[in-house]
């Protein structure tokens, strides 16, 4: 995306709604309140665990999701922010992983060493809350123009999403269908599998 197009997207996600499945995971969460932010874009899912008490370690690859967080987060101790990808970050220990519309950005090359590093990072009944992107969304398609907005996506099946948590019990699985229009204003379809997930002991 452009900068502008990025700002624009971020303008319009900063104080959005945090999900029901962010929710889900925060309250079963149990032990030290540890929780990384993978892909963290304008910070709204940062303001949300900061409220119940997490030490938040985010990152993105954007370099304007960055300068934002730290303005609008700063003086924040219990925040560390990092400009990196989902294959170079350092992962620390956390009992929560948040990965809300950011793993679709993920390349497909990079994909299985990067869930090694997330699901070793995750503590034995720490939670995975996250999103990927199904077959049916306009970003897999062939009218998705990967030249003006991301070159690498990762697209999952079902079967494909559930094969990933065989070290996890799932506590919820939901497919969600909708049609609208994006934040670019062009038309969209979405098919997002979401998923909060229980890593076994």
């Amino acid at each position: 995306m452009s900068t502008q197009e990025i700002i624009r997207y971020f303008d319009a996600t900063e104080n959005r709604p945090t999900r029901d499945d962010v929710k889900l995971a925060v309250s079963l969460v149990e032990g030290d309140k540890v929780a990384i932010d993978c892909g963290c874009g304008s910070g709204s899912d940062i303001a949300y665990l900061r409220t119940r008490g997490f030490r938040v370690y985010a990152f993105d690859i954007d370099e304007q999701s960055i300068l934002r967080c730290e303005k609008r987060f700063q003086g924040d101790l219990e925040i560390k922010l990092s400009r990196s990808s989902f294959n170079t970050y350092r992962y620390p220990q956390a009992s929560l992983v948040v990965a809300d519309a950011s793993l679709f950005f993920c390349s497909m090359k990079d994909f299985d060493e990067v869930w090694g590093k997330i699901t070793e990072a995750i503590l034995p009944g720490g939670l995975f809350s996250g999103s990927f992107l199904g077959p049916e969304d306009t970003m897999a398609g062939p009218l998705y123009d990967k030249a003006s907005y991301w070159p690498d996506i990762l697209v999952l099946s079902e079967i494909e999403v559930k094969k990933l948590f065989n070290k996890f019990s799932i506590v919820s699985f939901t497919e969600h269908r909708s049609s609208g229009v994006a934040p670019d204003g062009k038309p969209h379809q979405w098919h997002i599998f979401s998923v909060v997930a229980k890593k076994l002991s």
